[in-house]
């Protein structure tokens, strides 16, 4: 079964391994490990639905409490403390849109508001209930989870938008093909929530984002319908697929949604690569991705997480190889780990691995076992368990992200790292923190930034220090011109930041354009923009 206060199914573990345990002790002291809220603590004080009886909506308490909270850290705070400030009255789960529409009628005649909810994976708060004196209506989109249609013709498949990543794959696998999107998010995330939130996959440098993916659908708002025909282009005006991407539920609910596929790959190999130094391995990706290599991913790993993440790992093997045969080939305390992919057919995976090879080496760089690179493939899904153990241990672990051109990734780099760690020092808060380069692209590239650091035992300042630090790295973001959110969306922690890059008159028109779909404000208050 699904954790209800923590990442993924509860039988699935991480282990520390000891040595993992030492460094973290080491480097961060020791961490709270007070004891988390039971369910059965945090059920006692929901409060009564606020909605009267419906043979469609559920106000099991469990089943609130389950979609009370999503992902993020401070989510996870509330969670494990029992201290959450709201939770849906209810939550219905339609499977027709003629359901959809009745559940609009229902929240328009009475003035609930609706939470639109696909896979609840959310880490910058899209899902959480605002509290009001209204009541709050999550709508599951979970029955919603069929393969439509597949037009092998067109390379074609439409679903519906509650569905996730591995159902998707698993259809298209039986007709041999594939999606290929794969968020670190993909055991529980749902078609419908990636382009709401315009999600990006670990190997969109092959397979696109969501909006290259994204062909067609139909949307459900409170004003009727939207369909959005599969054109292969299109000159007749705005693309009205732009204001449903990124929307995050404020325009409407998506139920069905058309995506381009491919075949299945004939070869997929993901290799390691280690450099010298960050400067080297950027300038090496910088000129992969300039000079059109058709590679299916690139990931760059700074000197601390190309370290933090092998410890953390616990395979000791590969932590003594870097740490005696990499410091013998001159590649020491500086080095940085490249984890690359090549997909496609024998011929454009040998001409493709031969070009990046020859690039890395140009530019010092080792080209380690493939063992690396498939260790990462396999853990990739896996990895976010960690979130679980590290917070059973006492240490609570966060991450950001943006995008800049490639004249600002190293000073943004540097200079997020350095503002969190003098916040971190400015109230005695020890922690770790590293980053990587997760998506490239010919003009720049998405720096993606993790931070650890001790559970306080009091959970609200925990909260407080993770909110100094999110702030403080969201501001060195602006200040750059970075956007405040590559790959995770707005939802409510990056709403302050968002006219820092749309400007005001942006603000007004997606305002505007929120406001002519749903004009008495049903749909997710609160998210993407700032309430007035």
């Amino acid at each position: 079964m699904r954790r209800w206060n923590g990442w993924g199914d509860d039988e699935t573990h991480y282990p520390l391994p000891e040595s993992a345990s030492r460094f973290l002790h080491d480097s961060l002291g020791e961490g709270d490990r007070g004891p988390d809220a039971t369910m059965e603590q945090v059920i006692r004080v929901i409060p009564d639905s606020r909605l009267w009886d419906n043979p469609r909506i559920s106000t099991d308490p469990e089943i609130r409490l389950r979609h009370a909270r999503g992902q993020s850290l401070p989510d996870w705070i509330a969670l494990k403390s029992g201290h959450l400030k709201a939770f849906p009255d209810g939550v219905a789960f339609p499977a027709s849109e003629q359901e959809i529409q009745e559940i609009f009628k229902f929240a328009t005649d009475t003035g609930i508001k609706l939470i639109p909810y696909g896979g609840g994976t959310s880490v910058v708060g899209h899902i959480n209930p605002v509290p009001g004196d209204q009541p709050i209506l999550t709508v599951n989109m979970s029955r919603m989870n069929q393969l439509l249609n597949l037009d092998g013709i067109s390379k074609l498949a439409t679903f519906g938008a509650g569905i996730a990543g591995p159902e998707i794959e698993k259809e298209l696998k039986k007709h041999g093909y594939t999606l290929g999107h794969f968020p670190q998010s993909f055991e529980l995330s749902t078609l419908g929530g990636w382009i709401a939130t315009r999600s990006s996959g670990q190997q969109s440098y092959y397979y696109g984002r969501i909006e290259d993916l994204f062909a067609g659908g139909h949307v459900e708002s409170p004003i009727g319908p939207l369909d959005l025909p599969p054109h292969p282009a299109s000159a007749a005006g705005p693309d009205l697929r732009q204001f449903i991407l990124g929307s995050e539920g404020r325009t409407g609910i998506i139920t069905q949604a058309t995506v381009r596929i491919r075949p299945i790959p004939e070869r997929e190999h993901f290799y390691g690569v280690f450099f010298r130094d960050w400067e080297s391995g950027m300038e090496a990706v910088r000129k992969a991705a300039q000079e059109g290599c058709r590679l299916s991913m690139l990931r760059l790993s700074d000197p601390d997480e190309t370290k933090t993440t092998l410890i953390l790992s616990g395979r000791e093997s590969l932590v003594e190889f870097a740490d005696r045969g990499l410091n013998m080939l001159g590649y020491g305390t500086e080095r940085c780990l490249l984890v690359f992919a090549v997909t496609g057919d024998d011929r454009q995976v040998s001409q493709a691995r031969k070009h990046a090879t020859s690039i890395f080496r140009s530019h010092r760089g080792f080209i380690a076992l493939s063992m690396i690179g498939e260790m990462w493939r396999k853990s990739r899904f896996y990895s976010p368990y960690l979130r679980n153990t590290l917070w059973e241990a006492g240490y609570a672990i966060d991450t950001l992200e943006t995008a800049v051109p490639w004249s600002v990734v190293a000073d943004l780099h540097r200079g997020i790292k350095n503002t969190m760690l003098q916040a971190a020092s400015s109230i005695d808060q020890r922690m770790i923190i590293f980053a990587h380069l997760s998506h490239i692209y010919q003009e720049g590239a998405s720096i993606y930034v993790t931070f650890l650091f001790p559970r306080a035992p009091n959970p609200d300042d925990t909260l407080l220090n993770w909110r100094l630090l999110k702030e403080t790295a969201s501001q060195a973001i602006v200040d750059a011109g970075g956007t405040i959110s590559h790959q995770h969306g707005v939802g409510v922690d990056h709403a302050p930041y968002l006219e820092a890059e749309k400007g005001p008159l942006g603000i007004e028109t997606i305002k505007a354009v929120c406001r002519k779909f749903d004009p008495n404000g049903l749909l997710n208050p609160g998210k993407l923009l700032m309430e007035s």
